[in-house]
């Protein structure tokens, strides 16, 4: 396979590599937490990174879905010319149980409570 048909892959990390203090940083940006609680609600689909409406620029929307991919909060998969999105759920409730579902409600708490 050349270098022109081979698929771009993005390097994540495996389960085993997924550290606490990494996805805990991931999730304390207010931006990241909106991917995430978007993702969530999505219940396991793939979303283009255009799905979301967010309230910053294109390359600060980049840098935000890669410290999600590389703290291993989600995953990134190329499908054609589409950079495709997905909740590594699975992988965080079994190294974390409860942590993600503990986030999110707490978020959607805060939401109501500041009326955001």
């Amino acid at each position: 396979m050349t270098t022109a048909t081979k698929p771009r892959v993005l390097d994540h990390p495996t389960r085993e590599e997924i550290r606490l203090e990494g996805v805990l940083h991931a999730l304390s940006d207010a931006v990241r937490l909106r991917i995430v609680s978007d993702m969530a609600q999505a219940d396991g689909a793939e979303l283009s990174c255009s799905f979301f409406d967010l309230p910053v620029t294109k390359s600060t929307r980049t840098h935000h879905f890669r410290v999600l991919r590389e703290s291993g909060v989600i995953e990134q998969v190329y499908r054609g010319t589409a950079k495709l999105n997905a909740l590594r759920r699975d992988d965080l409730d079994t190294l974390f149980p409860g942590l993600l579902d503990s986030v999110l409600r707490a978020t959607d708490a805060q939401t109501a409570r500041l009326g955001a």
